[in-house]
């Protein structure tokens, strides 16, 4: 092999990594039927903190219905995102200045998975963001929700929230 053919080679190589490195979009469940398969659990303890979760996320954030947030969150509850008050109450003020809209059978996020190890729960979604590098173009991300769950209730959260 002549030495421009090694180059031309070598070239070659280089761009086909570099489209064999290119993102791979996020993508997740928005259907019932995706979304309650992810419910599934051997063991009925993680399997019951995971639809806890779930419902708790459509019926009470989702869907803005306040009064419901008794039936999945402790009165102390804690919060770690720094946008968003400690206490189940302040939790409800902070959530419930928007009228309630229907609850729906599955999430409104396209869900990637939900995982339950212990007492924590952990909803995957998509995120889709400008890219920073050409903002024509949009890339897709996971974000992250992290739950404790006592005595069947949510007792704390945690997600990768910033103030801006």
């Amino acid at each position: 092999m002549t030495g421009k053919q090694s180059l031309a080679v070598l070239a070659f190589l280089l761009m086909g990594s570099t489209t064999a490195f290119a993102q791979v979009a996020v993508t997740g469940k928005t259907d019932i039927a995706g979304q309650t398969a992810m419910l599934k659990s051997a063991d009925p303890k993680l399997a019951a903190n995971k639809k806890l979760v779930f419902d708790f996320w459509r019926e009470v954030l989702e869907a803005r219905h306040m009064d419901l947030a008794p039936k999945y969150m402790a009165e102390g509850y804690i919060q770690h995102n720094p946008a968003v008050p400690t206490g189940r109450r302040a939790f409800m003020d902070f959530f419930g200045s928007k009228p309630p809209s229907p609850i729906q059978p599955a999430m409104r996020e396209a869900l990637v998975g939900i995982v339950a190890e212990g007492d924590l729960v952990i909803l995957s979604f998509t995120s889709e963001h400008d890219n920073p590098k050409d903002k024509t173009k949009k890339y897709t991300t996971t974000w992250f929700d992290m739950f404790r769950v006592a005595d069947g209730k949510i007792v704390e959260h945690w997600d990768p929230a910033l103030l801006r």
